[in-house]
Protein backbone atom coordinates (compact mmCIF):
# COMPACT_ATOMS: atom_id res chain seq x y z
CA UNK A 1 0.00 0.00 0.00
CA UNK A 2 2.87 2.42 0.74
CA UNK A 3 4.14 1.83 -2.97
CA UNK A 4 0.75 2.89 -4.41
CA UNK A 5 0.61 5.80 -1.94
CA UNK A 6 4.20 7.08 -2.91
CA UNK A 7 3.21 6.19 -6.71
CA UNK A 8 0.01 8.36 -6.70
CA UNK A 9 1.74 10.90 -4.82
CA UNK A 10 5.09 10.94 -6.72
CA UNK A 11 8.20 9.88 -5.43
CA UNK A 12 8.91 13.69 -4.17
CA UNK A 13 7.26 12.35 -0.91
CA UNK A 14 9.18 9.37 -0.61
CA UNK A 15 11.61 10.84 1.83
CA UNK A 16 9.23 12.09 4.16
CA UNK A 17 7.56 9.00 4.11
CA UNK A 18 9.86 6.33 5.06
CA UNK A 19 11.56 8.84 7.23
CA UNK A 20 7.54 7.96 8.89
CA UNK A 21 7.00 4.85 8.58
CA UNK A 22 10.40 4.44 10.21
CA UNK A 23 9.92 6.34 13.42
CA UNK A 24 6.26 4.71 13.72
CA UNK A 25 8.05 0.87 13.37
CA UNK A 26 10.72 2.28 15.83
CA UNK A 27 8.08 2.99 18.11
CA UNK A 28 6.31 -0.12 17.90
CA UNK A 29 9.22 -1.59 18.49
CA UNK A 30 10.07 0.03 21.74
CA UNK A 31 6.86 -0.63 22.89
CA UNK A 32 7.30 -4.21 22.74
CA UNK A 33 10.20 -4.12 24.61
CA UNK A 34 8.94 -2.10 27.65
CA UNK A 35 6.27 -4.82 27.97
CA UNK A 36 9.10 -7.46 27.52
CA UNK A 37 10.76 -5.68 30.96
CA UNK A 38 7.24 -7.09 32.88
CA UNK A 39 8.80 -10.15 32.56
CA UNK A 40 11.85 -10.04 35.27
CA UNK A 41 9.36 -7.16 37.34
CA UNK A 42 6.87 -9.97 38.33
CA UNK A 43 9.28 -12.44 38.74
CA UNK A 44 11.64 -10.21 41.02
CA UNK A 45 8.01 -9.47 42.93
CA UNK A 46 6.70 -12.59 43.30
CA UNK A 47 10.28 -14.09 44.00
CA UNK A 48 12.26 -13.98 47.46
CA UNK A 49 13.10 -10.80 47.29
CA UNK A 50 10.64 -7.94 45.99
CA UNK A 51 13.24 -5.73 46.11
CA UNK A 52 15.08 -6.60 43.43
CA UNK A 53 12.29 -5.62 41.19
CA UNK A 54 13.74 -1.66 42.08
CA UNK A 55 16.26 -1.63 38.76
CA UNK A 56 13.85 -3.32 36.70
CA UNK A 57 10.80 -1.02 37.25
CA UNK A 58 13.28 1.67 36.65
CA UNK A 59 14.02 0.32 33.36
CA UNK A 60 10.70 -0.28 33.00
CA UNK A 61 9.77 3.15 33.42
CA UNK A 62 12.38 4.43 31.14
CA UNK A 63 11.67 2.37 28.20
CA UNK A 64 7.99 3.89 28.93
CA UNK A 65 9.33 7.56 28.58
CA UNK A 66 11.34 6.46 25.75
CA UNK A 67 8.36 4.63 23.87
CA UNK A 68 6.01 8.21 24.93
CA UNK A 69 8.45 10.68 23.47
CA UNK A 70 8.92 8.25 19.95
CA UNK A 71 5.34 7.87 20.25
CA UNK A 72 4.54 11.96 20.11
CA UNK A 73 7.43 12.15 16.95
CA UNK A 74 5.86 9.33 15.01
CA UNK A 75 2.47 10.86 15.64
CA UNK A 76 3.33 14.64 15.18
CA UNK A 77 5.43 12.99 11.95
CA UNK A 78 2.59 11.64 10.43
CA UNK A 79 0.45 14.56 10.87
CA UNK A 80 2.63 16.84 9.20
CA UNK A 81 3.50 14.80 6.48
CA UNK A 82 -0.35 14.03 5.96
CA UNK A 83 -0.94 17.21 5.97
CA UNK A 84 1.43 18.22 3.50
CA UNK A 85 0.41 14.89 0.96
CA UNK A 86 -3.26 16.01 1.26
CA UNK A 87 -2.05 19.60 0.11
CA UNK A 88 0.29 18.40 -2.55
CA UNK A 89 -2.47 15.63 -3.40
CA UNK A 90 -5.23 18.37 -4.26
CA UNK A 91 -2.61 20.09 -6.43
CA UNK A 92 -1.61 17.42 -8.51
CA UNK A 93 -5.43 16.13 -8.75
CA UNK A 94 -6.41 19.44 -10.11
CA UNK A 95 -3.16 20.34 -12.27
CA UNK A 96 -3.89 16.51 -13.60
CA UNK A 97 -8.15 17.10 -14.66
CA UNK A 98 -6.71 20.69 -15.84
CA UNK A 99 -4.90 18.87 -18.44
CA UNK A 100 -6.87 15.70 -19.42
CA UNK A 101 -8.96 15.71 -22.29
CA UNK A 102 -12.09 17.57 -22.37
CA UNK A 103 -14.28 14.02 -23.98
CA UNK A 104 -12.93 12.46 -20.55
CA UNK A 105 -15.41 14.60 -18.51
CA UNK A 106 -18.87 12.58 -19.38
CA UNK A 107 -21.54 12.74 -17.27
CA UNK A 108 -20.67 9.77 -15.31
CA UNK A 109 -17.73 11.99 -14.03
CA UNK A 110 -19.44 14.69 -12.53
CA UNK A 111 -20.43 12.04 -9.38
CA UNK A 112 -16.88 10.31 -9.51
CA UNK A 113 -14.72 13.71 -9.30
CA UNK A 114 -16.85 14.63 -7.02
CA UNK A 115 -16.70 11.93 -4.47
CA UNK A 116 -12.87 11.40 -5.04
CA UNK A 117 -12.13 15.11 -4.82
CA UNK A 118 -13.94 15.21 -0.76
CA UNK A 119 -14.60 12.41 0.86
CA UNK A 120 -12.11 10.24 -1.14
CA UNK A 121 -9.09 11.68 -1.02
CA UNK A 122 -9.57 12.64 2.78
CA UNK A 123 -9.87 9.06 3.22
CA UNK A 124 -6.65 8.05 0.98
CA UNK A 125 -4.81 10.52 2.19
CA UNK A 126 -5.54 9.81 6.39
CA UNK A 127 -3.54 6.87 6.36
CA UNK A 128 -0.53 8.54 7.04
CA UNK A 129 -2.37 10.66 9.68
CA UNK A 130 -4.29 8.57 11.32
CA UNK A 131 -4.44 5.08 9.91
CA UNK A 132 -0.48 4.11 9.80
CA UNK A 133 0.54 4.13 12.99
CA UNK A 134 -1.98 1.89 14.84
CA UNK A 135 -1.45 -0.02 11.96
CA UNK A 136 2.30 -1.02 12.33
CA UNK A 137 1.60 -1.24 16.06
CA UNK A 138 -0.91 -3.86 15.56
CA UNK A 139 1.62 -5.43 13.46
CA UNK A 140 5.02 -4.65 14.72
CA UNK A 141 4.47 -5.01 18.92
CA UNK A 142 3.04 -8.49 18.74
CA UNK A 143 5.93 -9.56 16.54
CA UNK A 144 7.90 -8.31 19.24
CA UNK A 145 6.19 -9.78 21.88
CA UNK A 146 6.38 -12.68 20.68
CA UNK A 147 9.93 -12.77 20.20
CA UNK A 148 10.99 -12.12 23.10
CA UNK A 149 8.50 -15.12 24.35
CA UNK A 150 10.84 -16.60 22.16
CA UNK A 151 13.91 -16.00 23.90
CA UNK A 152 12.36 -16.56 27.88
CA UNK A 153 10.72 -20.14 26.80
CA UNK A 154 10.57 -21.37 23.38
CA UNK A 155 7.62 -23.67 23.96
CA UNK A 156 5.44 -20.67 24.85
CA UNK A 157 6.85 -18.54 22.27
CA UNK A 158 6.46 -20.98 19.59
CA UNK A 159 2.84 -21.37 21.04
CA UNK A 160 2.02 -17.85 20.73
CA UNK A 161 4.18 -18.00 16.59
CA UNK A 162 1.82 -20.09 15.16
CA UNK A 163 -0.91 -17.98 15.69
CA UNK A 164 0.94 -15.46 13.33
CA UNK A 165 0.24 -16.88 9.94
CA UNK A 166 -3.55 -17.73 10.90
CA UNK A 167 -4.25 -13.86 11.57
CA UNK A 168 -2.27 -12.70 8.26
CA UNK A 169 -4.29 -15.61 6.45
CA UNK A 170 -7.50 -14.34 7.73
CA UNK A 171 -6.60 -10.29 6.70
CA UNK A 172 -5.23 -11.59 3.55
CA UNK A 173 -8.24 -13.43 2.98
CA UNK A 174 -10.88 -11.40 4.14
CA UNK A 175 -9.70 -8.45 1.74
CA UNK A 176 -9.94 -10.39 -1.01
CA UNK A 177 -13.21 -11.48 -0.38
CA UNK A 178 -14.16 -8.04 0.24
CA UNK A 179 -12.93 -6.51 -2.69
CA UNK A 180 -15.66 -6.73 -4.92
CA UNK A 181 -18.33 -5.93 -2.62
CA UNK A 182 -15.96 -2.74 -1.43
CA UNK A 183 -16.28 -1.62 -5.01
CA UNK A 184 -19.32 -2.06 -5.78
CA UNK A 185 -20.25 -0.26 -2.93
CA UNK A 186 -18.12 2.84 -3.94
CA UNK A 187 -19.52 2.74 -7.57
CA UNK A 188 -23.13 2.68 -5.83
CA UNK A 189 -22.11 5.88 -3.50
CA UNK A 190 -20.36 8.00 -6.99
CA UNK A 191 -23.80 6.99 -8.89
CA UNK A 192 -26.08 8.39 -5.78
CA UNK A 193 -23.51 11.82 -5.75
CA UNK A 194 -24.45 11.85 -9.22
CA UNK A 195 -28.16 11.82 -8.94
CA UNK A 196 -28.25 14.48 -6.24
CA UNK A 197 -26.47 16.69 -8.06
CA UNK A 198 -28.64 16.05 -10.57
CA UNK A 199 -32.03 16.16 -8.63
CA UNK A 200 -30.83 19.81 -7.25
CA UNK A 201 -29.61 20.48 -11.09
CA UNK A 202 -33.54 19.18 -12.65
CA UNK A 203 -35.59 21.42 -9.81
CA UNK A 204 -36.91 24.14 -12.00
CA UNK A 205 -37.70 21.44 -14.87
CA UNK A 206 -39.69 19.24 -11.79
CA UNK A 207 -41.15 22.57 -10.06
CA UNK A 208 -42.49 23.59 -14.05
CA UNK A 209 -44.05 20.22 -14.36
CA UNK A 210 -45.66 20.41 -11.09
CA UNK A 211 -43.63 17.80 -9.63
CA UNK A 212 -41.70 19.48 -6.76
CA UNK A 213 -43.42 17.22 -3.80
CA UNK A 214 -42.90 14.08 -5.48
CA UNK A 215 -40.18 11.93 -4.74
CA UNK A 216 -36.74 11.74 -7.45
CA UNK A 217 -37.20 7.99 -8.43
CA UNK A 218 -33.83 7.86 -9.95
CA UNK A 219 -32.70 9.41 -6.75
CA UNK A 220 -34.42 6.78 -4.07
CA UNK A 221 -33.18 4.00 -6.24
CA UNK A 222 -29.68 5.51 -6.09
CA UNK A 223 -30.09 5.52 -2.67
CA UNK A 224 -32.21 1.90 -2.09
CA UNK A 225 -29.17 0.67 -4.18
CA UNK A 226 -26.12 2.23 -1.55
CA UNK A 227 -28.12 0.47 1.10
CA UNK A 228 -27.85 -2.78 -0.24
CA UNK A 229 -24.47 -2.30 -0.96
CA UNK A 230 -23.63 -1.42 2.11
CA UNK A 231 -25.74 -4.10 3.67
CA UNK A 232 -23.55 -6.51 1.50
CA UNK A 233 -20.41 -5.01 2.64
CA UNK A 234 -20.95 -5.34 6.20
CA UNK A 235 -21.87 -9.33 6.12
CA UNK A 236 -19.12 -10.03 3.86
CA UNK A 237 -16.38 -8.49 6.75
CA UNK A 238 -18.44 -10.31 9.64
CA UNK A 239 -16.56 -14.20 8.87
CA UNK A 240 -13.15 -12.16 8.99
CA UNK A 241 -13.82 -9.94 12.10
CA UNK A 242 -15.52 -13.62 13.67
CA UNK A 243 -12.76 -15.69 12.57
CA UNK A 244 -9.55 -13.33 13.84
CA UNK A 245 -11.43 -12.65 17.87
CA UNK A 246 -12.02 -16.47 17.46
CA UNK A 247 -7.95 -16.91 16.67
CA UNK A 248 -6.53 -14.11 19.28
CA UNK A 249 -8.93 -16.00 21.74
CA UNK A 250 -7.96 -19.43 21.00
CA UNK A 251 -4.46 -17.93 20.98
CA UNK A 252 -4.75 -16.59 24.72
CA UNK A 253 -6.47 -19.84 25.68
CA UNK A 254 -3.65 -22.30 24.36
CA UNK A 255 -0.91 -19.95 26.62
CA UNK A 256 -2.96 -20.20 29.47
CA UNK A 257 -3.06 -23.97 29.19
CA UNK A 258 0.26 -24.72 28.41
CA UNK A 259 1.68 -22.58 31.25
CA UNK A 260 -0.73 -24.27 33.42
CA UNK A 261 0.96 -27.39 31.92
CA UNK A 262 4.09 -26.09 32.83
CA UNK A 263 4.07 -24.63 36.25
CA UNK A 264 2.19 -27.72 37.62
CA UNK A 265 5.07 -29.58 35.75
CA UNK A 266 7.66 -27.57 37.81
CA UNK A 267 9.53 -26.47 34.65
CA UNK A 268 8.27 -22.87 35.25
CA UNK A 269 7.14 -20.78 38.30
CA UNK A 270 3.94 -18.78 38.62
CA UNK A 271 5.49 -15.70 38.05
CA UNK A 272 6.75 -16.39 34.56
CA UNK A 273 3.18 -17.99 33.91
CA UNK A 274 1.63 -14.41 35.09
CA UNK A 275 4.56 -12.81 32.89
CA UNK A 276 3.43 -14.31 29.57
CA UNK A 277 -0.02 -14.40 30.39
CA UNK A 278 0.37 -10.51 30.84
CA UNK A 279 2.11 -10.34 27.51
CA UNK A 280 -0.29 -12.50 25.69
CA UNK A 281 -2.87 -10.37 26.60
CA UNK A 282 -1.00 -7.07 25.32
CA UNK A 283 -0.61 -8.83 22.20
CA UNK A 284 -4.23 -9.62 21.80
CA UNK A 285 -5.55 -6.39 21.99
CA UNK A 286 -3.74 -4.78 19.08
CA UNK A 287 -4.16 -7.72 17.14
CA UNK A 288 -7.87 -7.75 17.80
CA UNK A 289 -7.90 -3.99 16.12
CA UNK A 290 -6.51 -5.19 13.10
CA UNK A 291 -10.23 -6.37 11.88
CA UNK A 292 -11.39 -2.61 12.53
CA UNK A 293 -8.44 -1.16 10.89
CA UNK A 294 -8.21 -3.70 8.17
CA UNK A 295 -11.54 -2.35 6.39
CA UNK A 296 -10.94 1.23 6.43
CA UNK A 297 -7.14 0.50 4.75
CA UNK A 298 -9.07 -1.65 2.05
CA UNK A 299 -11.55 1.47 1.96
CA UNK A 300 -8.09 3.62 1.84
CA UNK A 301 -6.52 1.52 -0.80
CA UNK A 302 -9.61 1.29 -2.91
CA UNK A 303 -9.63 5.21 -2.91
CA UNK A 304 -6.02 5.59 -4.06
CA UNK A 305 -6.44 2.79 -6.81
CA UNK A 306 -8.88 5.38 -8.05
CA UNK A 307 -6.85 8.06 -7.81
CA UNK A 308 -3.91 5.71 -9.64
CA UNK A 309 -6.06 5.31 -12.16
CA UNK A 310 -7.39 8.77 -12.98
CA UNK A 311 -4.10 9.76 -12.41
CA UNK A 312 -2.49 7.33 -14.98
CA UNK A 313 -5.09 8.70 -17.79
CA UNK A 314 -3.18 10.36 -20.19
CA UNK A 315 -3.46 13.92 -20.65
CA UNK A 316 -2.91 15.87 -23.91
CA UNK A 317 0.90 15.73 -24.38
CA UNK A 318 2.99 18.87 -24.17
CA UNK A 319 5.63 19.11 -26.92
CA UNK A 320 9.09 18.87 -26.12
CA UNK A 321 10.63 21.76 -28.18
CA UNK A 322 6.98 23.95 -27.91
CA UNK A 323 7.21 26.64 -30.99
CA UNK A 324 5.83 30.16 -30.71
CA UNK A 325 3.67 31.36 -33.86
CA UNK A 326 4.49 34.00 -34.70
CA UNK A 327 0.93 34.61 -37.08
CA UNK A 328 -2.55 34.43 -36.05
CA UNK A 329 -4.75 32.79 -39.12
CA UNK A 330 -5.88 29.48 -38.50
CA UNK A 331 -5.72 26.54 -40.99
CA UNK A 332 -7.39 22.98 -40.87
CA UNK A 333 -5.60 20.47 -43.35
CA UNK A 334 -7.51 16.99 -43.96
CA UNK A 335 -9.07 16.54 -40.01
CA UNK A 336 -10.75 14.18 -38.54
CA UNK A 337 -11.91 13.09 -35.70
CA UNK A 338 -13.61 10.62 -33.78
CA UNK A 339 -15.38 11.05 -30.62
CA UNK A 340 -16.01 7.44 -29.34
CA UNK A 341 -17.58 5.64 -32.04
CA UNK A 342 -18.90 8.42 -33.58
CA UNK A 343 -17.08 10.16 -36.17
CA UNK A 344 -17.56 13.84 -36.00
CA UNK A 345 -15.59 14.98 -38.56
CA UNK A 346 -13.78 13.57 -41.61
CA UNK A 347 -11.67 15.06 -44.10
CA UNK A 348 -11.94 18.85 -43.04
CA UNK A 349 -10.11 21.33 -45.08
CA UNK A 350 -10.25 25.13 -43.88
CA UNK A 351 -8.22 28.49 -43.95
CA UNK A 352 -8.40 31.87 -42.12
CA UNK A 353 -6.14 34.61 -42.90
CA UNK A 354 -5.49 36.94 -39.87
CA UNK A 355 -7.67 39.59 -39.00
CA UNK A 356 -10.79 37.81 -41.25
CA UNK A 357 -13.60 36.33 -39.87
CA UNK A 358 -15.17 32.67 -40.52
CA UNK A 359 -18.78 32.18 -39.39
CA UNK A 360 -19.71 28.32 -39.25
CA UNK A 361 -22.87 27.14 -39.87
CA UNK A 362 -25.12 24.05 -40.29
CA UNK A 363 -27.52 21.74 -38.62
CA UNK A 364 -27.23 20.52 -35.05
CA UNK A 365 -24.69 17.66 -34.86
CA UNK A 366 -22.65 18.71 -37.53
CA UNK A 367 -19.48 19.52 -35.61
CA UNK A 368 -19.72 23.15 -35.58
CA UNK A 369 -18.43 23.40 -31.97
CA UNK A 370 -16.33 20.68 -32.27
CA UNK A 371 -14.13 22.83 -35.03
CA UNK A 372 -13.74 25.30 -32.30
CA UNK A 373 -12.34 22.94 -29.64
CA UNK A 374 -9.85 21.00 -32.17
CA UNK A 375 -8.60 24.75 -32.52
CA UNK A 376 -8.41 25.16 -28.74
CA UNK A 377 -6.71 21.90 -28.28
CA UNK A 378 -9.76 20.53 -25.86
CA UNK A 379 -9.02 17.53 -28.17
CA UNK A 380 -6.47 16.16 -30.36
CA UNK A 381 -7.34 15.33 -33.72
CA UNK A 382 -7.03 11.63 -35.23
CA UNK A 383 -5.87 12.68 -38.60
CA UNK A 384 -4.76 15.77 -40.35
CA UNK A 385 -3.73 19.30 -38.46
CA UNK A 386 -4.58 22.32 -36.83
CA UNK A 387 -2.39 25.14 -37.15
CA UNK A 388 -2.30 28.41 -35.88
CA UNK A 389 -0.13 30.40 -37.49
CA UNK A 390 1.33 27.34 -39.53
CA UNK A 391 2.52 25.98 -36.06
CA UNK A 392 0.26 22.97 -35.72
CA UNK A 393 -1.57 23.32 -32.37
CA UNK A 394 0.23 20.05 -30.58
CA UNK A 395 3.70 21.35 -30.61
CA UNK A 396 2.46 24.99 -29.07
CA UNK A 397 2.19 24.59 -25.29
CA UNK A 398 -0.86 24.69 -23.98
CA UNK A 399 -0.15 27.78 -21.76
CA UNK A 400 1.29 30.11 -25.07
CA UNK A 401 -1.77 28.90 -26.98
CA UNK A 402 -4.41 29.61 -24.80
CA UNK A 403 -2.88 33.20 -24.67
CA UNK A 404 -3.51 33.40 -28.12
CA UNK A 405 -6.83 32.40 -28.12
CA UNK A 406 -10.06 34.32 -26.45
CA UNK A 407 -13.25 31.81 -26.19
CA UNK A 408 -16.92 33.08 -25.61
CA UNK A 409 -19.00 30.04 -25.16
CA UNK A 410 -22.73 29.80 -25.33
CA UNK A 411 -23.07 28.56 -21.62
CA UNK A 412 -21.13 30.64 -19.74
CA UNK A 413 -20.05 29.66 -16.24
CA UNK A 414 -19.01 32.32 -14.03
CA UNK A 415 -17.01 31.42 -10.58
CA UNK A 416 -18.66 32.61 -7.11
CA UNK A 417 -17.38 35.66 -6.30
CA UNK A 418 -17.55 39.57 -7.30
CA UNK A 419 -17.72 40.55 -11.01
CA UNK A 420 -14.32 42.63 -10.55
CA UNK A 421 -12.85 38.97 -10.03
CA UNK A 422 -14.53 36.95 -13.05
CA UNK A 423 -13.53 39.78 -15.30
CA UNK A 424 -10.24 39.33 -14.53
CA UNK A 425 -9.71 35.96 -15.33
CA UNK A 426 -8.90 37.20 -18.67
CA UNK A 427 -6.02 39.50 -17.43
CA UNK A 428 -5.44 39.08 -13.88
CA UNK A 429 -2.49 41.59 -13.88
CA UNK A 430 -4.55 44.14 -15.52
CA UNK A 431 -4.67 47.72 -14.32
CA UNK A 432 -7.95 48.85 -12.89
CA UNK A 433 -8.28 51.33 -16.25
CA UNK A 434 -8.22 48.44 -18.44
CA UNK A 435 -10.60 46.64 -16.15
CA UNK A 436 -12.96 49.26 -16.38
CA UNK A 437 -12.41 49.95 -20.57
CA UNK A 438 -13.21 46.04 -21.19
CA UNK A 439 -16.63 46.24 -18.55
CA UNK A 440 -17.51 49.57 -21.04
CA UNK A 441 -16.52 48.05 -24.22
CA UNK A 442 -19.05 45.01 -23.61
CA UNK A 443 -21.74 46.78 -22.08
CA UNK A 444 -21.24 45.36 -18.51
CA UNK A 445 -21.05 49.28 -17.05
CA UNK A 446 -25.09 49.00 -17.59
CA UNK A 447 -25.01 45.65 -15.43
CA UNK A 448 -22.66 47.04 -12.89
CA UNK A 449 -24.78 50.38 -11.99
CA UNK A 450 -28.15 48.46 -11.16
CA UNK A 451 -26.60 46.13 -9.36
CA UNK A 452 -26.61 46.45 -5.23
CA UNK A 453 -22.57 46.66 -4.44
CA UNK A 454 -21.77 47.82 -8.37
CA UNK A 455 -18.36 45.71 -8.85
CA UNK A 456 -18.20 43.79 -5.89
CA UNK A 457 -21.59 42.65 -6.23
CA UNK A 458 -21.24 38.77 -5.89
CA UNK A 459 -22.53 36.66 -8.63
CA UNK A 460 -23.11 33.17 -6.96
CA UNK A 461 -22.25 29.71 -7.92
CA UNK A 462 -22.01 29.68 -11.98
CA UNK A 463 -23.50 33.34 -12.11
CA UNK A 464 -26.67 31.67 -10.75
CA UNK A 465 -27.10 35.38 -10.20
CA UNK A 466 -26.69 37.42 -12.86
CA UNK A 467 -29.24 36.92 -16.06
CA UNK A 468 -27.80 34.47 -18.97
CA UNK A 469 -27.60 37.93 -21.23
CA UNK A 470 -25.66 39.68 -18.19
CA UNK A 471 -23.39 36.61 -17.64
CA UNK A 472 -22.38 37.05 -21.50
CA UNK A 473 -21.55 40.39 -21.01
CA UNK A 474 -19.14 39.30 -18.44
CA UNK A 475 -17.56 37.00 -20.35
CA UNK A 476 -17.20 39.52 -23.47
CA UNK A 477 -15.73 41.72 -20.55
CA UNK A 478 -13.37 39.28 -19.91
CA UNK A 479 -12.33 38.01 -23.29
CA UNK A 480 -11.79 41.86 -24.44
CA UNK A 481 -9.36 42.43 -21.02
CA UNK A 482 -7.56 39.11 -22.49
CA UNK A 483 -7.18 41.23 -25.57
CA UNK A 484 -5.89 37.72 -27.33
CA UNK A 485 -5.35 37.64 -31.20
CA UNK A 486 -7.82 34.86 -32.26
CA UNK A 487 -11.54 35.25 -31.21
CA UNK A 488 -13.85 31.75 -30.92
CA UNK A 489 -17.32 32.61 -30.29
CA UNK A 490 -19.93 29.48 -30.05
CA UNK A 491 -23.35 30.68 -30.46
CA UNK A 492 -22.98 33.37 -27.83
CA UNK A 493 -26.40 35.23 -28.85
CA UNK A 494 -28.48 31.93 -29.03
CA UNK A 495 -30.47 32.26 -26.17
CA UNK A 496 -30.90 36.15 -25.08
CA UNK A 497 -33.77 38.64 -25.59
CA UNK A 498 -33.60 41.34 -28.01
CA UNK A 499 -31.94 44.00 -25.79
CA UNK A 500 -29.51 41.87 -24.33
CA UNK A 501 -28.42 40.53 -28.07
CA UNK A 502 -28.48 44.07 -28.91
CA UNK A 503 -25.96 45.00 -26.20
CA UNK A 504 -24.12 41.45 -26.71
CA UNK A 505 -23.57 42.23 -30.12
CA UNK A 506 -22.29 45.51 -29.39
CA UNK A 507 -19.58 43.59 -27.58
CA UNK A 508 -18.31 41.23 -29.79
CA UNK A 509 -17.96 43.65 -32.61
CA UNK A 510 -15.41 45.34 -30.37
CA UNK A 511 -13.95 42.36 -29.42
CA UNK A 512 -13.86 40.92 -32.99
CA UNK A 513 -12.10 44.34 -34.41
CA UNK A 514 -8.98 43.48 -36.11
CA UNK A 515 -8.36 39.96 -35.21
CA UNK A 516 -8.74 36.57 -36.52
CA UNK A 517 -12.53 35.43 -35.87
CA UNK A 518 -13.61 32.02 -35.81
CA UNK A 519 -17.58 32.23 -34.74
CA UNK A 520 -20.39 29.47 -34.89
CA UNK A 521 -23.94 31.51 -35.26
CA UNK A 522 -27.39 30.06 -35.73
CA UNK A 523 -28.33 34.18 -35.40
CA UNK A 524 -28.06 34.85 -39.89
CA UNK A 525 -27.64 38.56 -38.20
CA UNK A 526 -23.92 37.31 -37.33
CA UNK A 527 -23.21 35.01 -40.39
CA UNK A 528 -23.81 38.25 -42.55
CA UNK A 529 -20.63 40.36 -41.22
CA UNK A 530 -18.17 37.15 -41.94
CA UNK A 531 -15.90 37.40 -44.53
CA UNK A 532 -16.23 33.51 -45.23
CA UNK A 533 -19.14 31.57 -44.43
CA UNK A 534 -18.72 27.68 -44.52
CA UNK A 535 -21.63 25.05 -44.16
CA UNK A 536 -21.13 21.85 -42.26
CA UNK A 537 -22.93 18.63 -42.20
CA UNK A 538 -22.30 15.00 -41.08
CA UNK A 539 -18.94 16.21 -40.52
CA UNK A 540 -17.93 17.29 -43.78
CA UNK A 541 -17.77 20.83 -45.50
CA UNK A 542 -20.78 21.32 -47.72
CA UNK A 543 -20.38 24.72 -48.97
CA UNK A 544 -17.93 27.41 -48.31
CA UNK A 545 -17.81 30.69 -49.95
CA UNK A 546 -18.62 34.22 -49.38
CA UNK A 547 -22.92 35.18 -47.78
CA UNK A 548 -23.75 36.62 -51.16
CA UNK A 549 -22.17 34.52 -53.07
CA UNK A 550 -23.57 31.53 -51.29
CA UNK A 551 -26.87 32.66 -51.83
CA UNK A 552 -26.72 33.16 -55.48
CA UNK A 553 -25.76 29.26 -55.47
CA UNK A 554 -28.95 27.67 -53.80
CA UNK A 555 -27.74 25.33 -52.51
CA UNK A 556 -27.93 24.04 -48.60
CA UNK A 557 -26.84 27.59 -47.32
CA UNK A 558 -29.30 29.10 -49.12
CA UNK A 559 -32.28 26.87 -47.59
CA UNK A 560 -30.57 26.81 -44.52
CA UNK A 561 -30.83 31.05 -44.31
CA UNK A 562 -34.34 30.61 -46.02
CA UNK A 563 -35.64 28.50 -43.04
CA UNK A 564 -33.84 30.88 -40.18
CA UNK A 565 -34.77 34.10 -41.69
CA UNK A 566 -38.98 32.35 -41.83
CA UNK A 567 -39.45 33.72 -38.86
CA UNK A 568 -38.38 36.89 -38.72
CA UNK A 569 -40.25 37.85 -42.09
CA UNK A 570 -43.48 36.85 -40.10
Amino acid sequence: MIRMLLRVLGHQYAQPVRRTVALMTATAVVEGLSYALLVPVLRALFGSSPGDARPWLIAFGAAVAVYAVLRYVSDLSGFRVGTTLLRGMYHRLGDHLARLPIGWYSAGRVGEVSVMAGRGLLQAMSVIAHLLAPFISACVTPLTIVAVMLAFDGRLGLAALVAAPIVAAIQIWTGRSTAAVDAESAERGREATGRVIEYLQAQPVLRAGGRSVERFGLLDDSLREVQRASRRSTLSVLPGVVGLTLTVQAMFTVLLVLGAYLALGGSLGAAEVLAILVLAARCADPLLSLAEMGGKLRGARSELARLDTVLRTDPLPEPREPIQPVRHDVEFESVAFQHGDRTVMRDVSLSVPAGQRLAVVGPSGAGKSTLLQLLARFYDVDAGAVRLGGVDVRAISTEALMARLAIVFQDVYLFDGTIEENVRLGRPDAGEAEVRAAATAARLDEVIERLPGGWAANVGEGGALLSGGERQRVSIARALLKDAPVVLLDEVTSALDPVNEAAVHEGIERLMAGRTVVMVAHRMRTVQRADRVVFLDGGRIVEEGGHDELLRRGGRYAAFWEISMAPAAK
